[in-house]
């Protein structure tokens, strides 16, 4: 039997640097996935320009770096994907589900078995802001030296995607189905759909006097944590969503949106 030499290469992870500062990082980040065996690595708005800097940093990586995708925003970044977790150094007031490396690893494989995933690493200084968390559905923290804890961003990438090959191997993804499952049932919701969702719930809130109009940050961000800690397959997406139309007409359901006949079950 002739083994594949690369069994992660067509694993569904992304890797996906936002806002990116020094170049060099950027080709070191497509080195350190190449290692690993993925190549799937999108910059959003990198701060810098990805040149020859990074052509010589990623090494025998240039064919990751030159196949990378570049994308203004994160919502494009991870769009499709039905788990996003955001990797930061430091933790939070308001908590995230939090994961150790191997932890976040084994969930990223076992949500894979049904939509693609996405590792979100922020810019050097400043990390992933609460704003880009939002977006998230779990923190990936690596524990480090508590009185020297700088990680660089390519190392970091590195030790991600080192435990992500790992799992894998031990438990990789399947494409078995349940045939007792309906359309929809246990496929995570695509983040974009996700996004629609909050603005509906966000209308809705506001129409009924619930949410003050001029301050709604706060507590969206607690129904964000909220809804992205429960992780919504499509089903129950649409189920959500035809709730807050049946409570509010005319509150702009998507057209993707379709009445689930168990909704009240």
């Amino acid at each position: 039997m002739t083994r594949d030499p690369n069994p992660v290469s067509d694993f569904p992870v992304r890797f996906v640097l936002f806002e990116p500062t020094h170049p060099g990082n950027v080709g070191a980040a497509a080195r350190a996935i190449k290692t690993m065996g993925f190549s799937d690595l999108v910059v959003v708005n990198p701060a810098c320009e990805i040149d020859g800097v990074a052509r010589a940093r990623s090494s025998g990586a240039l064919d990751v770096l030159l196949a990378a995708r570049v994308v203004p925003t994160l919502a494009e970044a991870i769009e499709g994907c039905g788990f996003v977790v955001g990797a930061s150094a430091r933790r939070r007031k308001l908590a995230w589900p939090e994961l150790d490396p191997r932890a976040c690893a084994a969930e990223v494989v076992a949500s894979s078995r049904r939509r693609p995933v996405a590792i979100v690493f922020g810019a050097e200084r400043a990390g992933l802001t609460n704003t880009e968390m939002d977006r998230c559905n779990a923190l990936v923290y690596i524990p480090t030296n508590p009185d020297y804890g700088s990680l660089n961003l390519a190392m970091a990438v590195q030790i991600i995607a080192y435990e992500v090959r790992g799992a894998i191997g031990v438990d990789g993804p399947s494409d078995e189905e349940d045939g007792s499952r309906e359309e929809g049932d246990g496929v995570p919701a695509a983040a974009g759909n996700v996004e629609l969702f909050y603005e509906h719930l966000q209308r809705v809130l506001i129409d009924s006097g619930f949410l003050r109009p001029d301050n709604p940050r706060v507590l969206m961000r607690r129904l964000r944590r909220l809804f992205n800690r429960a992780r919504l397959d499509e089903r129950e997406l649409n189920i959500m969503r035809g709730i807050l139309s049946s409570l509010a007409p005319g509150s702009g359901r998507s057209p993707s949106a379709t009445d689930d006949p168990d909704a009240n079950e």
